[in-house]
């Protein structure tokens, strides 16, 4: 099982930027599809973005061109950079580590865009 703790969280104005980090350990990290959910009050925890192993990326379109999601296999760190935040981005976000049966989460950190 892999342990995740996730930082870089905060409170940032609308049209700015924010760059998260996970940092994971106890399992063989570059195995592991690692993702980034997040969830709003009232809402569904949501994908925001994925990348596998070899760097195969995938995005929820309310972020595309806005998010880039990125891993260090040597670092066993996963990040996600924020651009052009929206108020609507406002959510706690976790990472997620998954195999097949198995699935990792972090404790999350909040992100907030308000001016």
């Amino acid at each position: 099982q892999v342990q995740l703790v996730e930082s870089g969280g905060g409170l940032v104005q609308p049209g700015g930027s924010l760059r998260l980090s996970c940092a994971a350990s106890g399992s063989i990290f570059s195995i592991y599809s690692m993702n980034w959910y997040r969830q709003a009050p009232g809402n569904q925890r949501q994908l925001v973005a994925g990348i596998t192993g070899t760097g195969i990326t995938q995005y929820a379109d309310s972020v595309k061109g806005r998010f880039t999601i990125s891993r260090d296999n040597v670092k066993n760190m996963v990040y996600l950079q924020m651009n052009s935040l929206k108020p609507e981005d406002t959510a706690v976000y976790y990472c997620n580590a998954y195999l097949p049966g198995r699935s990792s989460w972090g404790q999350g950190t909040q992100v907030t865009v308000s001016s």
